[in-house]
C-alpha cells in the first residue's frame, strides 16, 4: 500500500437524511419530493399526496422478513429508483419489538422482560435498527440511492449538571436506538409548522398555526436537527418542492450535453 494509490477526494453522493416531525406536518409529502422515489411502508401515510405525483410503494410491511426482502430486492434487483423511503421508523420499531417479544420461547409479557430482561431485549430492538442502517449504506454507496428515514417526534426533558432542564424535540425512538438515525446520517431535518401566539392582556393566550411549514436542519438546542450542507437558516417547505435542493448538489438533475 502506498499513499499515492489509496489517497484520493471523497466524491459527492447521495444523502441519508432523517425527516422528523409531529403528526400532520408534512414529513411523507417532503420525502416524496425526493427524486424517483420508492416508499418501504411500515405505516399507509401516502395517502396525503396527489395520486398523480405519488410514488411506487412495496406493500405494507406487517413481518418483519417482508422488511429483509424489500430492502434485499433493492440492493440486489435491477432498478432505476434513485430513493428509497422508510416509513416509518417509529412504527419500525413496534414491529421490532412485537418480533423480539413473540422470538423469545420465554414468552415474555413485554420487552422489558424479553430475552432475558435487564435491558436485553431493548438491545435486540435496536440491533434490528443497526440492521436497516447498514441496509441503508448498502443502497446509497452501492447503489447510489438517496436514502430518508422518517420518524415521528417527541419532546423530551434534557438535564445537565450545569443549567436548568430544558425540553427538546427528539424522535420518538429508544435512546439506544435513535443513534442509528442521527448520529451516522448527512441531515436530521425537523419539520414544523409556523405557530403565533395569540390574545389579549390577561386572557387565556391561544396557539394558532398558518399552515406554513419551516425546516429546521442545523444544530440548536429545541431540537434534534443537523447537516452537513452548510445550511444555517430555517427553510420554507412548499407544497411539492423540495426545499434542500439549492444546497444539495445530488438532487440537482444532471443535464447531459448533446454531442454535435
Amino acid at each position: 500500500m502506498s499513499l499515492s494509490t489509496t489517497i484520493s477526494k471523497p466524491m459527492d453522493r447521495p444523502g441519508i437524511v432523517t425527516i422528523t416531525g409531529d403528526a400532520g406536518t408534512g414529513k411523507t409529502t417532503l420525502a416524496a419530493t425526493w427524486p424517483k422515489s420508492i416508499f418501504i411502508r411500515i405505516e399507509d401515510g401516502m395517502q396525503s399526496i396527489p395520486e398523480n405525483i405519488r410514488p411506487d410503494a412495496f406493500p405494507v410491511v406487517a413481518k418483519v422478513e417482508q422488511l429483509w426482502d424489500q430492502l434485499k430486492a433493492l440492493i440486489t434487483e435491477e432498478h432505476d429508483y434513485k430513493t428509497v423511503n422508510i416509513d416509518s421508523v417509529t412504527q419500525l420499531e413496534t414491529l421490532f419489538a412485537e418480533y423480539v417479544i413473540a422470538s423469545d420461547i420465554k414468552n415474555p409479557s413485554s420487552l422489558a422482560t424479553a430475552n432475558g430482561g435487564y435491558g436485553a431485549g431493548y438491545l435486540a430492538v435496536a440491533a434490528l435498527h443497526g440492521r436497516v442502517r447498514k441496509a441503508a449504506t448498502a443502497l446509497n454507496e452501492k447503489r447510489g440511492m438517496h436514502v430518508n428515514f422518517i420518524a415521528h417526534s417527541d419532546i423530551s426533558t434534557i438535564e445537565l449538571p450545569d443549567q436548568d432542564p430544558y425540553s427538546r424535540y427528539e424522535l420518538r425512538l429508544h435512546k439506544k436506538c435513535m443513534p442509528h438515525y442521527v448520529d451516522n446520517v448527512d441531515m436530521v431535518a425537523y419539520l414544523k409548522l409556523e405557530t403565533f401566539i395569540v390574545g389579549e392582556k390577561g386572557d387565556k393566550k391561544k396557539a394558532i398555526s398558518t399552515g406554513g411549514r419551516t425546516a429546521v436542519c442545523y444544530t440548536g438546542a429545541a431540537q434534534v436537527s443537523k447537516n452537513r450542507y452548510g445550511i444555517t437558516e430555517d427553510l420554507e417547505v412548499e407544497q411539492n418542492v423540495n426545499p434542500f435542493t439549492p444546497f444539495i448538489k445530488s438532487l440537482t438533475p444532471t443535464i447531459k450535453k448533446e454531442s454535435k
